[in-house]
């Protein structure tokens, strides 16, 4: 039998993202802080943010964006994007969220699938926004620097126009249309409606309420709002819950750390490569974290050991959940106190899944709970509810691929579950290593390493061994620095130490040294662009 969520049902309201966050914004609460932008200094109160909000629908209505529109925006986490990002969904238009590290050619790409009419950009992000919509036709007057003070943001709520009214169907009309994140194969557009958006708000909000987010909460926002994660859990669930947003446009640790301290930060959204800066960087003693109780970490599997080795360093609790873009995120939350270090909980309201079992011989078929003693077998994690998108964009394959009879979404990862139904992701489904009929996931091996006091990060791939052919573990790792200088890695006693704790088909049969280990701009490790890394090539 599918895991059902043990949460109450909710009631999914007919309503736009826009009515869900702004529209029961009570007139207590119009006067409490919304965001503070550590950019900018710029802090706006809820009522400002709903005012901005509904003028800058009314630029855009007045130059004829509205229901049909897509609307591309290229912006940090700033309060211009939290403005600009529900101001074009106010006008009824959807809108394509643009990585902040998109080369000019990604921009142009992603403009030209989405059919976006328009572009919106900042100058902190350099000229790619500018040059990629040129590239995929836009005019130029098609193209605004939010922080122009002719044509951008000040300059759209200073025209003074009302929102328009516009009229939709919340269930079908697409709100956004972000690209996933692509770390196996090409980035695709996925569909998210408004019922998707504000179904997750309503699934993902009492999680973050137990976790320890209260409405008087000061919450760090440096997972980026581009990002489906930073946009609807981050951005959108903390507005919804009324509490404080300070948003940071990239990630700098010390200006991270110094956040926390001057604002008293209690409650931060994280990635697994945050995760790794808190538990072994020096800088970190030197700052007052005490006021922060709860480490809410998404966008990739985090390892018992390094959960809990934050949890000693700052005194934190530390919780995951699960989601992905394709379920606008969220679909399991550990909470605090009763979920195991290592799962990503149980799935939120309204929620199923199921873990299917992947050998050709009994493929679909669901595996049985594990007991007391010991998890279920690994499979593939299927999950169904309110929040799974509408479909990929223009990619019908894609979609019969991947959204399955009865409403089920292969989520492509692969994962165990507990007798108490608690899920356990243990990698990518396309990126475990065969080797002799053995499956070995990179994240465990990746997890092992980073236990090391020698490594600071690691990451995992296979290779083709050239005489049989067959697959093994390669590992490529950053020295940790000490002293103000990277420590010398002996790779075979790497190796050697890697073979004492694992089962001989798991043995790293290869370390590279590096620099870096490539991650998307929501930490997850980029291994695709590391498999073509030639045998001695790495630096």
């Amino acid at each position: 039998m599918p895991v059902e969520s043990p949460y109450p049902r909710i009631d999914i309201p007919a309503v736009s993202v826009y009515d869900q966050v702004f529209g029961t914004l009570a007139p207590e609460d119009e006067a409490r802080t919304a965001i503070t932008d550590a950019a900018t200094g710029v802090t706006v109160t809820y009522g400002e943010l709903r005012r901005q909000v509904d003028l800058f629908a009314g630029a855009l209505a007045a130059r004829g964006i509205g229901v049909g529109d897509v609307v591309a925006l290229h912006c940090p986490n700033t309060h211009a994007f939290a403005v600009a990002f529900h101001g074009i969904m106010r006008a009824g238009a959807s809108v394509t969220t643009v990585g902040s590290l998109n080369t000019a050619e990604d921009v142009a790409k992603q403009i030209t699938l989405s059919g976006a009419s328009l572009l919106f950009t900042v100058g902190l992000l350099g000229t790619n926004g500018v040059t990629g919509a040129r590239d995929a036709g836009l005019p130029d007057d098609a193209v605004i620097d939010l922080t122009d003070g002719e044509r951008g943001l000040a300059a759209m709520l200073q025209q003074g126009h009302p929102a328009p009214e516009v009229s939709f169907d919340p269930a079908t009309h697409v709100a956004v249309l972000p690209f996933s994140s692509g770390t196996t194969g090409v980035p695709k557009g996925v569909k998210l409606s408004h019922t998707n958006l504000v179904a997750n708000i309503l699934q993902t909000l009492p999680q973050v309420v137990a976790n320890g987010q209260g409405r008087d909460s000061t919450v760090m926002a440096v997972l980026p709002f581009f990002h489906i994660y930073g946009m609807n859990t981050v951005l959108n669930t903390t507005l919804a819950n009324r509490a404080h947003l300070v948003t940071m446009p990239s990630f700098d640790l010390k200006r991270f750390l110094e956040l926390h301290q001057a604002h008293g930060i209690d409650f931060t959204f994280v990635a697994p490569p945050i995760a790794v800066v808190l538990a072994k960087h020096p800088l970190v003693d030197d700052y007052d974290l005490d006021k922060l109780s709860t480490l809410l970490s998404g966008a990739a599997a985090l390892d018992h050991a390094l959960a809990a080795a934050v949890q000693e360093r700052l005194g934190v609790t530390v919780v995951q959940g699960y989601g992905m873009t394709e379920t606008s995120p969220v679909t399991h939350t550990g909470i605090r106190g009763t979920t195991p270090l290592d799962s990503i909980g149980l799935p939120v309201a309204n929620t199923e899944c199921k873990v299917v079992d992947l050998t050709d011989d009994a493929l679909g078929e669901i595996l049985p709970p594990g007991n007391e003693q010991e998890r279920s077998g690994a499979g593939e994690m299927w999950v169904r509810g309110p929040q799974v998108m509408l479909g990929y964009l223009d990619n019908e394959e894609a979609t019969a691929n991947t959204l399955l009879e009865g409403g089920w979404l292969r989520t492509g990862d692969v994962a165990e579950y507990d007798h108490e139904g608690n899920l356990y992701v243990v990698d990518r489904a396309k990126e475990l290593i065969k080797y002799k009929g053995y499956q070995v996931a990179p994240a465990e091996l990746e997890a092992l390493l980073m236990t090391h006091d020698d490594v600071a990060d690691a990451a995992v791939v296979g290779f083709i061994r050239e005489e049989d052919g067959e697959e093994l573990p390669r590992a490529f790792v950053v020295a940790q620095v000490r002293d103000g200088h990277p420590v010398e890695i002996d790779t075979g006693a790497l190796m050697e130490w890697v073979a004492e704790q694992v089962a001989p088909y798991k043995k790293v049969r290869m370390v590279e040294i590096v620099a870096e280990i490539p991650k998307s701009g929501t930490g997850k490790i980029l291994r695709k662009n590391l498999r073509g890394v030639p045998v001695g090539g790495a630096s």
